[in-house]
């Protein structure tokens, strides 16, 4: 990692934890439904981070989007789960761990395979019995019969590291986790759900150490896939490590100025807030967040209508509505208007 980026990194952190981001209730919850909302749009997913958050915590499906979309989400979630528990051991990391784990990425999702090697499949992790390149007109990836020996070389190298790394050097915790997100995505040991898994690993080596796990956003999407690819043809990983230590800056960056928002003008505080609609009003927890995060979003907005709600938050028109009735009976809003014609304000 170059000096200036080590250096702004370690700024960036250090502003965050001061400013208490991490403490905020239920932040950690969020930020992993962002990373896994994010990690399966850039396979594809047009699930929200709202949706997900009703279909994690309620098992509230969206008919708004394919079954098949969403079993990608709650596989990938119940992967992040299950990998930070495991990670926590220290164990070696084996090819029939990793194979074990692109199994729970894959499982309601993957496809039996059926080559002239061999049949496998992927909802069971199995290693690629077939070749495969980087999309049409893509160089082709490692022949499949070289990946379990790539793959025990990997895994040895990596258990190697991670014994010899010092968890205090911050930056050389995340040059390890990006270097075994590209050296994973490189040997491409399944035939789907590589960038899945592979990001998993990336952020399971984080909260090993301790760090704040990098988010790849679907909007970077182009920017990073483009990063794999320069990084593969100048075969310098140092490419890839530049990009990556700068994107999470830049997340980093949001979350700063987001936060330093948020206490300007109209303050809400979650945490007070959130605890008085539950002890006032007898509400359960889950309801109050959502109700919270309403008034979060609209405490700088003089009005705003019930479409509004429905478009930042993904709710459906009825509930949205239901929601906005009980904070204004509740007294936190006020209703203008007839029912067509109607807007909010704080109060």
């Amino acid at each position: 990692m170059k000096q200036e980026d080590k250096t702004m990194l370690l700024q960036l952190l250090q502003r965050h934890k001061e400013l208490g981001i991490l403490d905020q209730i239920d932040y950690e919850k969020f930020y992993l439904y962002s990373i896994i909302t994010h990690s399966t749009a850039i396979e594809g997913s047009t699930v929200t981070e709202i949706e997900n958050q009703l279909l994690f915590d309620e098992g509230i499906t969206s008919s708004k989007r394919t079954m098949a979309e969403q079993m990608m989400n709650l596989d990938l979630k119940v992967a992040y789960d299950y990998g930070r528990e495991w990670i926590s051991k220290h164990e070696p990391i084996t090819i029939d761990w990793l194979i074990l784990l692109a199994s729970k990425v894959m499982a309601r999702t993957g496809n039996e395979y059926h080559t002239i090697s061999g049949d496998f499949s992927a909802a069971k992790g199995e290693l690629r019995k077939l070749n495969v390149s980087a999309g049409r007109g893509g160089r082709s990836y490692l022949s499949y019969q070289k990946v379990p020996t790539r793959l025990a070389a990997f895994c040895e190298e990596l258990n190697k590291r991670r014994k010899m790394i010092d968890p205090a050097n911050i930056a050389d915790v995340y040059d390890l986790s990006f270097w075994a997100h590209y050296e994973l995505v490189t040997i491409h040991p399944w035939a789907d759900g590589n960038g899945r898994t592979c990001r998993l690993l990336m952020n399971l080596l984080q909260w090993e150490f301790g760090v704040l796990p990098t988010k790849v956003l679907k909007e970077d999407r182009a920017e990073y896939i483009q990063a794999l690819i320069d990084t593969r043809e100048s075969d310098d990983i140092n490419v890839f490590f530049d990009y990556m230590i700068k994107l999470h800056c830049q997340h980093l960056q949001t979350d700063i100025d987001q936060f330093m928002n948020s206490m300007s003008g109209k303050v809400v505080d979650k945490l007070v807030l959130r605890q008085e609609m539950v002890d006032k009003w007898s509400i359960k927890p889950s309801l109050a967040e959502k109700m919270v995060d309403i008034l979060s979003f609209v405490a700088d907005k003089d009005h705003f209508t019930t479409d509004e709600i429905v478009s930042h938050f993904g709710f459906n028109p009825t509930t949205a509505k239901r929601y906005l009735r009980q904070l204004t009976e509740f007294g936190y809003l006020e209703a203008h208007g007839g029912n067509k014609n109607r807007t909010y304000s704080t109060l």
